[in-house]
């Protein structure tokens, strides 16, 4: 029976995937501060007791703007952490599974970004995310490491839970249409997830790298805000009346962020004949 530890369970990923993994074998599932990937005794500890066939690291620091004066904390739960991860894996011969971000790149080439663009993140998350890659990469073993972007859950806060809210207070809303990506349901990532995990060590171990899986197309913040008003379910709350199109610069932040940071998915799809549907689609199902 396949050994699972799912590291971050509470997290929006962690929490879909918590119910995708159950399934396939024995989960051990945790969070912080069972470990702390800022901790590496508590990783280590971990790691060699449930000794696990497969490590799925759903834990992040994702707080964008208080990594700029977090640098040290950030680069300790995205960098370090994963890497003692990837080390151990390698030690158990067992595969990771690892999740990155849109974030590593600069936003500035003008069209969705494939594995092989050189990454130049803009802000400390970013950065911490990136070297998390290449302490994962260095470490030698197998790895699927998963670039994804603007991950999104109805369960807990982020961009779908704000706009709904602000809709519900404010008369006029400004939205960005300067920065640009693939909104990512974490359901369907956390389903996708399953799949490939579902098809076995050997088919794995055939195709470990790095691969970009985010949902298929992509939209302005403006374009995503328009759509999740326009299906929201309790539409007759909404006291929203326009929507006004504004530029990031006019909303300065501690962390600056890429603007067109789209990725292109085509190299997933061809090596697993698996991809993420349609970010409408997803949409869709998600706000039902």
């Amino acid at each position: 029976m396949l050994r699972i530890l799912l590291i971050g369970k509470n997290g929006q990923l962690g929490w879909e995937l918590q119910r995708c993994l159950g399934s396939l074998g024995e989960l051990a599932a945790v969070d912080y501060p069972e470990i702390d990937l800022a901790q590496p005794d508590t990783v280590v500890e971990l790691v060699r007791r449930v000794r696990p066939q497969v490590i799925v690291n759903a834990a992040a620091y994702t707080a964008v703007d208080r990594a700029e004066t977090e640098q040290e904390r950030a680069r300790q739960v995205n960098a370090m952490g994963p890497g003692l991860l990837a080390e151990e894996a390698r030690r158990l011969n067992a595969i990771l599974i690892h999740y990155s971000t849109d974030y590593v790149f600069d936003g500035k080439k003008g069209a969705p970004y494939l594995e092989e663009d050189q990454p130049h993140p803009l802000n400390s998350y970013g950065a911490s995310k990136l070297e998390g890659e290449r302490l994962i990469q260095q470490a030698g073993g197998c790895c699927l490491l998963l670039r994804t972007s603007w991950v999104y859950s109805l369960r807990q806060g982020g961009f779908v839970n704000k706009v709904l809210e602000w809709a519900r207070r404010q008369e006029t809303l400004r939205m960005v249409t300067d920065q640009i990506s693939n909104p990512t349901w974490c359901r369907a990532l956390a389903e996708i997830t399953a799949q490939v995990l579902a098809r076995g060590d050997d088919y794995i171990r055939e195709r470990t790298g790095l691969y970009h899986l985010a949902g298929d197309g992509f939209a302005s913040r403006m374009e995503w805000a328009r759509l999740i008003l326009e299906l929201d379910p309790r539409r007759e709350e909404q006291k929203v009346k326009e929507l006004i199109p504004a530029l990031s610069a006019d909303f300065p932040t501690p962390a600056e962020r890429p603007l067109f940071s789209a990725l292109k998915c085509d190299k997933f799809t061809n090596s697993f004949g698996l991809k993420l549907p349609d970010w409408k689609t997803a949409f869709r199902l998600a706000i039902q």
